[in-house]
């Protein structure tokens, strides 16, 4: 799911500009890929604010301050998990 261009993209905004950490970066964006996915339901990056939140989650990683996203991000990871709230589940309720 997450791709070169992925990498790329987070290294300029981390204001990296060598190939040093890019194994890094790849696995902090797939951490956090993993985990929002799971509490909000999206699939893949093609959403904006998908993107943006798996973005700003490894920005968090990367700088040893994870333990803050959750708290600091609260509002759109809530507005993305009723987004991509599957309702279908509960049709028969």
């Amino acid at each position: 799911m997450i791709t070169d261009a992925h990498v790329k993209q987070m290294k300029r905004r981390l204001k990296i500009f060598h190939d040093g950490e890019d194994d890094h970066i790849e696995s902090l964006l797939e951490d956090s890929f993993h985990d929002l996915s799971e509490r909000c339901g999206f699939d893949d990056l093609s959403d904006v604010r998908a993107k943006e939140l798996v973005f700003e989650r490894t920005r968090y990683a990367y700088n040893d301050s994870l333990e803050f996203f959750h708290e600091n991000f609260l509002s759109m990871i809530t507005v993305m998990a009723i987004k991509y709230l599957d309702v279908s589940d509960n049709e028969n309720i």
